[in-house]
């Protein structure tokens, strides 16, 4: 079955032309339109498609268009329509399909078939294919469209298995050819199709904005009634979706779309930002550009909100051109399709390049300052992505590849350095912790956000990236981390930052669609945009375990904690400090307290009285008072169809170093602490471990999580429960962090992430002399020998950071 990033690379791929201005214009208002109008729309959309500004003859545009033309030349060549098919190997149709997922695998090869027909009216529309204006090639995909119209995707087909075929992937691969090839159409024709398109998505698909209508959808079913429009000149179906994606602009505070925290949600628990979210932005980029200074341009002043949304919701997660997987649902797990082992179909960096391009398309409608920054990022990401770099990116199309060429080449663009700062994103129970030199994020899982996305027999076994999962990056090295076959060769009860059960799961462990879920509400955090406090009260997933995780995310490292771990599965319970991909011949040295360890594989150590380790080119790991941590070198061998049905079944070896926390069978209060420091080197690593007052543990137990720095005047402190931690003490559950700052101010940052508090007292047992600034949410507050705070309602304030400004006695 076609896995649906191929519909998803399409989309990023061929996102936008490079020089179409968004300048906004009156909205249609029903006067007669120029005879010409809907030709001149086929004609922007043509080069939305196809691409402009790029010479055919130059590199790497040539071998692209040679490679197109090429793949073209092998599909003119196997085409046979038959009953049932247009290509012996694309059968579409079985009279009796015995499951829904073989339903749903034939209406993928339904969809694939227009696929194929694409790629031939690309290297037929595009210059240096060696096809390029090739009559015979346009008859026989003219031979190919009227037989799918007769065969299949007619008035009178009632569809079969997965409804996405039928109402995106389908008609926006048909209405892309119907613009390149309009003038080779017969109106009958044209008339045929169209029917066919209407009838599969009517206007009623876009007539309330609920179901499948939603978020990315949206914008999806919205193209495809506008396109339909612009190739049928029908006035009335292009207002009709321009109007229709009024309803994604705004903010929503459950379910599908952006969030004002900047998350983006798709199949109502998902966080989707690197994937549906990479839709979302670059089909409203292309609708954009195809209706601005036209009839029907986009003027609803919410679209201002996608706009924002580039730097406050896709920029924390895009970090040297990769789009962080854990807003990349069951997208992550697609990596060499089956139809092609030698090339890489998707990964990190992949997904991130497509959404480079989407953000320089969405820049031509913006501001200018926001179009000069955006273009400067993008052009930063650009050539800090050295593992993979995006003009050399053999997966990313033609059209794409020359939008980021014009960036890189513009030598008026000043490349901008990594955003730094850290983001919680409550909504969708993620952070991003962004520092000079490094970068992490950290996903977890409550009764909002699911702990995984698995469906289409996709992601079959990220069963645990809910759990709490630290990943991390460094800016010169660890780039390959997840992108070099992590997913299908990690062992997947041991991801790095986890806490899990080693109780073996099914594929798919929970349903589709992120139908399972933990029922938990107190994951979070606060933070000042600088550093964080965050936890996750974690529940198993099919599992009797449980535990609180806490992370406190500072200068140079994060610390992490754990405690009241217990679980009656019968099996061994981990948390694991690290699990390193080396790639398939890494040798990187393990040093424990000064001693470095053999690098053969496997190896596998019990290190008993660690205080500190150190894995050479990549960071240090710091055990305060000391623990006993086992350690693994293996070579481990696993197939992207392990973990995705789509993918290729060739085998893959990578080596891992891992390193974790062994709670034993059945543990009550297993608790574990350490500090990651990113990109530190063995003597800054055992440096931070000989100052032992560097960081002071206030509290790890099952009722609260706290920690003080002394030198960076910081204290965090996770309240499970109400009590007393230190110099705080909170009344009822919160997250509690606060930076005190050398010019005698504090910043007091605290939120309720379970979202139910009603009515809140903090006590700081520390010398204050006044309150200068405050939100609406505090309604009290005392000075003195101490500080109270009294908060009011925090039920509604969906786990965002309270923050108030004091000044120190």
């Amino acid at each position: 079955m076609t896995a649906v990033w191929s519909r998803r690379g399409f989309l990023t791929a061929t996102g936008a032309a490079l020089a179409l201005g968004l300048t906004a214009s009156p909205p249609f208002t029903g006067v007669a339109l120029a005879a010409d109008e809907f030709g001149t729309l086929r004609a922007k959309w043509r080069t939305l498609i196809l691409g402009e500004g790029f010479s055919p003859t130059a590199e790497p545009f040539r071998t692209k268009l040679t490679e197109l033309g090429s793949r073209a030349a092998e599909l003119r060549a196997t085409m046979a329509p038959a009953t049932g098919s247009l290509w012996p190997d694309a059968v579409w149709t079985d009279p009796e399909p015995d499951t829904d997922q073989e339903s749903f695998g034939y209406s993928a090869k339904m969809n694939e078939n227009y696929s194929r027909l694409l790629t031939l009216a690309q290297a037929y529309s595009q210059p240096g294919t060696g096809l390029t204006g090739n009559a015979s090639l346009a008859a026989e995909i003219v031979t190919g469209l009227d037989h799918m119209y007769a065969r299949i995707y007619n008035e009178g087909q009632t569809r079969y298995g997965n409804w996405w075929n039928w109402q995106i992937g389908a008609p926006q691969a048909l209405l892309d050819i119907l613009v390149l090839l309009h003038d080779q159409l017969t109106a009958t024709q044209i008339a045929n199709y169209c029917r066919a398109v209407d009838h599969f998505v009517p206007d009623s698909a876009i007539g309330s904005y609920t179901g499948t209508s939603t978020g990315a959808n949206r914008v999806d079913l919205c193209r495809v009634v506008a396109l339909r429009g612009v190739v049928g000149d029908n006035s009335a179906k292009i207002t009709l979706a321009r109007n229709a994606l009024s309803p994604v602009f705004p903010y929503v505070t459950s379910g599908d779309g952006l969030y004002t925290d900047g998350s983006f949600v798709q199949h109502t628990s998902v966080p989707y930002t690197g994937t549906y979210g990479a839709a979302y932005i670059g089909g409203l980029g292309m609708l954009f550009a195809l209706l601005a200074g036209s009839s029907w341009a986009v003027t609803d002043p919410n679209r201002q909100i996608v706009l924002d949304a580039v730097e406050n919701a896709w920029a924390p997660f895009l970090y040297n051109g990769l789009i962080i997987d854990n807003v990349s649902g069951r997208g992550m797990s697609r990596g060499i399709s089956a139809g092609d082992p030698n090339q890489i179909q998707a990964d990190d960096h992949l997904r991130g390049h497509g959404i480079l391009s989407s953000i320089v398309l969405l820049g031509q409608g913006a501001s200018a300052a926001e179009n000069a920054r955006w273009r400067g990022l993008v052009k930063g990401w650009i050539q800090r992505d050295y593992y993979s770099p995006p003009l050399s990116n053999p997966s990313l199309g033609l059209v794409s590849l020359a939008r980021l060429k014009s960036v890189a080449d513009d030598t008026s663009v000043t490349a901008l350095a990594e955003p730094t700062g850290h983001r919680l994103f409550p909504s969708m129970a993620r952070a991003t912790h962004r520092r000079p030199g490094w970068a992490a994020s950290i996903s977890m899982a409550d009764k909002r956000i699911t702990y995984y996305e698995t469906g289409n027999g996709e992601n079959l076994r990220g069963w645990h990236t809910g759990s709490g999962m630290l990943y991390w990056w460094g800016d010169t090295y660890a780039n390959g981390q997840y992108s070099d076959a992590f997913w299908p060769t990690v062992d997947p009860y041991r991801l790095p930052g986890t806490t899990t059960s080693r109780k073996v799961l099914a594929d798919a462990a929970g349903g589709d669609w992120g139908a399972s879920k933990p029922d938990v509400n107190w994951v979070g955090g606060a933070t000042d945009g600088t550093r964080a406090a965050i936890g996750q009260y974690l529940k198993g997933l099919q599992s009797t375990l449980l535990a609180k995780k806490s992370w406190f995310c500072l200068d140079d490292s994060i610390v992490c904690l754990g405690a009241g771990i217990k679980c009656t599965d019968g099996t061994a319970v981990e948390s694991v400090v690290e699990n390193r991909n080396l790639g398939p011949t890494g040798t990187h040295a393990l040093t424990v307290n000064g001693t470095v360890k053999p690098v053969s594989h496997p190896w596998s150590e019990t290190l008993t009285g660690a205080t500190w380790a150190h894995i050479g080119g990549m960071g240090g790991y710091v055990f305060p008072g000391g623990a006993t941590v086992k350690a693994l070198r293996e070579e481990r061998t696993g197939r992207w169809s392990d973990i995705n049905r789509g993918m290729a079944t060739t085998a893959l070896t990578r080596r891992y170093l891992t390193l974790w926390a062994d709670h034993g069978t059945n543990p009550t209060n297993g608790t574990y602490a350490y500090v990651l420091m990113p990109g530190a080197s063995t003597t800054q690593t055992a440096a931070r471990a000989a100052d032992t007052g560097w960081v002071q543990i206030l509290a790890n137990t099952d009722n609260q999580q706290g920690v003080r720095v002394p030198s960076l005047g910081f204290t965090g402190v996770n309240f499970w429960f109400g009590g007393t931690v230190g110099t705080l003490t909170a009344s009822a559950p919160c997250c509690v962090m606060i930076t005190e700052k050398s010019d005698g101010t504090a910043v007091i940052c605290v939120s309720d992430p379970m979202r139910m508090q009603t009515a809140l007292t903090l006590t700081w047992n520390r010398a204050v002399t006044a309150v200068t600034s405050q939100p609406s949410t505090v309604t009290g507050s005392s000075t003195g020998s101490s500080l109270t705070l009294t908060f009011g309602d925090l039920s509604g304030t969906s786990g965002a950071t309270q923050k108030v400004t004091v000044r120190l006695g």
